[in-house]
């Protein structure tokens, strides 16, 4: 193993305009929402756009932070991937899965789970935990009908799609992530793995982009590394102080970032720091990375 991990609490502000973060296939690819109105990201949609990041490996930016990094050409292969056969992860050991496969190391994985065998019983919980993302206020959902120039039937002299094109009008979504240290122990995650995670974390909404997630992105992302592996300061505080507030105490949906009382925050996260001195490091935007 590597450098000792320390553990890291975070919170991932993620604005949303005009665009569906994370389609509900229960609800026709709606916008997923809880009861209350309020919009939600899964983590395993997160995830996914990190792994995606680290498999295309001709893209500028893998290529930029395998160089900055000095990361190995070898033990950056992505587990969950429609390319990864079954049958050639079954004839791996734990210890040549945890090599050659980063997403274990640092996510865990769930591949093999029932599987017989030593990989049937293995690593279900990695060292990163996302937590679900939840829009800090109820958002609005609109729904439209499109077009194709291309007909789906034949004879006809165009294709629609109705009300196909499903967006969020604005919402801006917190999600916490955890690094803890002690499933490093089994994962052999490293501090260049976790190194590399934060690295791609701004990148996420920028480098997939797509038709139905234009104006996705990453508007602040918070990271405080605490001092020792076991953690120096209560998570809680941390998130707390990082959740930004609406203007003059307003309630409903936000029309814009310009709701949200981003003096405040600045306050906020500067009376947290003078807590978190001599237990963590200072908190850090990872957006200033890029």
């Amino acid at each position: 193993m590597g450098e000792m991990i320390n553990r890291g609490t975070g919170l991932l502000l993620i604005d949303v305009t005009n665009s569906n973060p994370n389609g509900d296939p229960d609800r026709d690819s709606d916008p997923r929402t809880r009861q209350d109105g309020r919009g939600e990201i899964s983590p395993v949609s997160f995830k996914r756009k990190l792994r995606d990041l680290v498999q295309a490996k001709d893209s500028p930016l893998w290529q930029e932070l395998a160089d900055e990094l000095n990361l190995p050409k070898d033990g950056f292969d992505i587990l969950e991937s429609k390319t990864t056969k079954r049958s050639d992860v079954r004839s791996l050991s734990a210890e040549e899965l945890l090599e050659k496969y980063w997403d274990v190391r640092v996510f865990g994985t769930t591949f093999l789970e029932g599987e017989t065998g030593e990989q049937g019983s293995f690593i279900t919980s990695g060292v990163v935990q996302f937590g679900l993302g939840v829009s800090l206020d109820p958002v609005n959902i609109e729904r439209m009908t499109t077009t194709k120039v291309l007909p789906v039937e034949e004879g006809k002299g165009k294709g629609m799609a109705p009300l196909a094109f499903r967006i969020v009008s604005y919402g801006l979504y917190a999600m916490p992530f955890f690094i803890n240290a002690t499933a490093a122990q089994k994962t052999h995650c490293t501090k260049k793995d976790i190194e590399l995670l934060l690295r791609l974390i701004p990148h996420a909404y920028k480098e997939t982009a797509s038709y139905i997630r234009p104006q996705v992105d990453i508007r602040y992302a918070f990271y405080v590394e605490h001092n020792r592996a076991r953690g120096t300061y209560n998570d809680f505080r941390i998130i707390e102080a990082l959740t930004p507030v609406r203007i003059d105490g307003k309630t409903g949906p936000a029309k814009s970032w310009k709701d949200y009382d981003e003096a405040s925050l600045k306050q906020s996260i500067t009376k947290l720091n003078e807590s978190l001195a001599g237990k963590t490091s200072p908190v850090v935007d990872l957006t200033e990375m890029l």
